[in-house]
C-alpha cells in the first residue's frame, strides 16, 4: 500500500502578543506536539463553519461561538498544593514524594518549593526498571 499522504498545508503568519505566544510555546512543549499542529487542532474544534456548535466543520456561514478553555499558568516556583495542581496529584503525595528524594524540589524552612522545569524535566525522564 502507498504511503497515506499528509492533506494540504497553506502557510500561516501572524503577530500574537508575546505572552499568548510563550503559552503556546510552553503548550506545545508540554504536549509534545509541533505549534502548527496546536493552532491547527484548536481551529478544528472550536471554529464552526456549519452554522451549527458541533464542531463539524461542514459547509456554512462563519459563526462566533463561545469556549470554555480555562489558561492555566503555573508559576515558576511552586508551593506543594499548586506542585500538586500541576501534576495533578494530591499535595500529600507531593510532599511524601518529595521527602522520599523521588520528586524534585527543595525545603526552604518547614516548606517545600518546587520548580515547574524542574517537575517538567522530572515527568520527561522514563523510570528505571526494578529488579
Amino acid at each position: 500500500m502507498p504511503p497515506k499522504r499528509p492533506p494540504p498545508q497553506t502557510p500561516l503568519y501572524v503577530k500574537i502578543p508575546t505572552t499568548a505566544a510563550d503559552k503556546l510555546d510552553r503548550a506545545a512543549a508540554a504536549l509534545g506536539v509541533h505549534k502548527k499542529d496546536l493552532v491547527a487542532d484548536l481551529v478544528t474544534r472550536y471554529v464552526s463553519l456549519s452554522g451549527r456548535r458541533t464542531g463539524d466543520p461542514a459547509d456554512g456561514e462563519l459563526v462566533m461561538g463561545t469556549y470554555s478553555f480555562q489558561p492555566y499558568d503555573p508559576p515558576e516556583v511552586m508551593n506543594a498544593e499548586q506542585a500538586g495542581q500541576f501534576l495533578q496529584i494530591e499535595t500529600h503525595i507531593v510532599i511524601e514524594l518529595a521527602e522520599a528524594g523521588k520528586l524534585p524540589g527543595k525545603k526552604l524552612g518547614p516548606a517545600w518549593r518546587f520548580s515547574r522545569e524542574a517537575l517538567v524535566a522530572w515527568l520527561s525522564t522514563p523510570e528505571v526498571a526494578k529488579r
